[in-house]
């Protein structure tokens, strides 16, 4: 069996989806050395991985202006290549050439740049393809329809350029996030697997807590990249606050908890000022919440907490979401969500569209604070139109254990 396996990822969610292959893999080969380059950012989903001493984080590292989306505006692009881009892909190119050449196989995860880095590697290398599926131009609400033209004229979302890639012999695994898509390159001498979805893997709820049973929950996922997070934090706030002003006026509305959590990034001291200065005070966290940090106002209690996607996630009734992974993740446990498009660099107005089309509409697209206020308040009466939402994601999104699936593909692929 081949000892090493070097993995490319390329943002946050591409860094989760890769973890747990591997966390699936190891159990299975637990003496393989891994080693991980991310090439967005710092990598931090593998740190505790790293801590427990069973993959590697190597290579140079940047966290850029753009967050990785330097792809969706001019802007960003100019600011990622003043920050040093060029030179930092440029000696990300020379480890993976060097990988190579010392022998062992490479897992790219991601898009077009992470498979490129592992054609290039002369390795065998196998293709995780994450952010891209037939279903943004064969259904959902807000249709493209140029972009749906020019997918329809290839037959696929991914481009010629890409599936020449995953053709190569060289590539011995290709694994797609549905069957739509992997059909889509099947027909294209591409064969792609859809063989589950690891985004779903590992999210076990827990119990909701007494403390909460009395409130209406909310679930504000306001992405991880910095500093767009926080201020998409504080838009989200600002559209509940236009929702919930005048709501507790002696008309016995229920109190509303917004659980709000979240990576490394934003921390509960980066969100702070911002609920200070819309009044909210500092309050003692309900008990069983697990909540890093609590802030009232009235009847809106705001809890943080750092690591507790997976246990908040199953509590909330409906989403208010800026995010790209943790959103699908959302309406993939059966939770529709509204969305609320920013200036970016990621969740812009194009980004969240395309979001909405590849999840059938369960995540509903809100232009303005005021209209999310609306819709809101609209869903939090209609039960059945939150069931509808949720549904429709269970079925986008598939079923759990793709992880387990992934790593015996891996193993039988790319390690043999």
């Amino acid at each position: 069996m081949a000892a090493r396996l070097l993995v490319l990822s390329n943002g946050h969610g591409e860094d989760l989806i890769a973890l747990r292959v591997l966390q699936a893999l190891q159990v299975n080969q637990p003496g393989l050395a891994v080693a991980v380059l991310p090439l967005v950012g710092e990598g931090s989903a593998f740190a505790a991985a790293e801590a427990e001493g069973w993959l590697q984080r190597i290579g140079p590292r940047q966290a850029l202006p753009s967050g990785g989306f330097s792809n969706q505006s001019l802007r960003g692009l100019i600011r990622d290549l003043a920050a040093g881009l060029p030179l930092l892909s440029w000696r990300q190119w020379r480890l993976v050439r060097r990988w190579g050449r010392q022998g062992g196989a490479v897992l790219a995860v991601g898009d077009l740049l992470p498979l490129l880095l592992a054609w290039a590697s002369g390795a065998p290398y196998g293709f995780i393809g994450t952010p891209k599926s037939d279903y943004t131009w064969r259904s959902g609400p807000g249709l493209a329809w140029p972009a749906a033209a020019y997918h329809r004229l290839k037959g696929s979302e991914w481009d010629p350029w890409e599936w020449a890639l995953m053709g190569r012999p060289r590539c011995r695994l290709v694994a797609l996030r549905d069957p739509l898509t992997a059909r889509g390159l099947a027909r294209h001498g591409v064969a792609a697997l859809a063989p589950g979805n690891p985004m779903l893997d590992g999210l076990v709820g827990a119990p909701l807590p007494a403390s909460l049973g009395g409130y209406r929950r909310l679930v504000l996922l306001a992405g991880s990249r910095m500093p767009e997070a926080r201020a998409n934090f504080a838009r989200l706030l600002d559209a509940l606050l236009a929702w919930t002003d005048g709501r507790w006026d002696g008309s016995g509305e229920s109190p509303v908890v917004v659980l709000a959590p979240g990576g490394s990034r934003p921390a509960p001291e980066d969100l702070a000022p911002i609920l200070r200065w819309r009044d909210f005070q500092p309050v003692e966290p309900p008990t069983g919440s697990g909540a890093e940090a609590a802030w009232r106002r009235r009847g809106l209690l705001v809890l943080l907490g750092p690591g507790r996607f997976t246990p908040w996630a199953s509590w909330g009734e409906l989403g208010l979401a800026t995010a790209g992974t943790a959103t699908e993740q959302l309406v993939g446990l059966g939770i529709g969500a509204l969305s609320l498009p920013g200036p970016g660099p990621q969740f812009k107005l194009g980004f969240a569209q395309r979001q909405s089309r590849l999840l059938g509409g369960a995540v509903e697209v809100c232009r303005t604070q005021e209209a999310l206020a609306e819709r809101l308040q609209q869903l939090l009466r209609d039960p059945a139109g939150r069931l509808r939402l949720g549904a429709i994601g269970r079925r986008r999104m598939g079923q759990s254990g793709g992880s387990e699936a992934l790593a015996a593909l891996v193993e039988e692929r790319l390690l043999a």
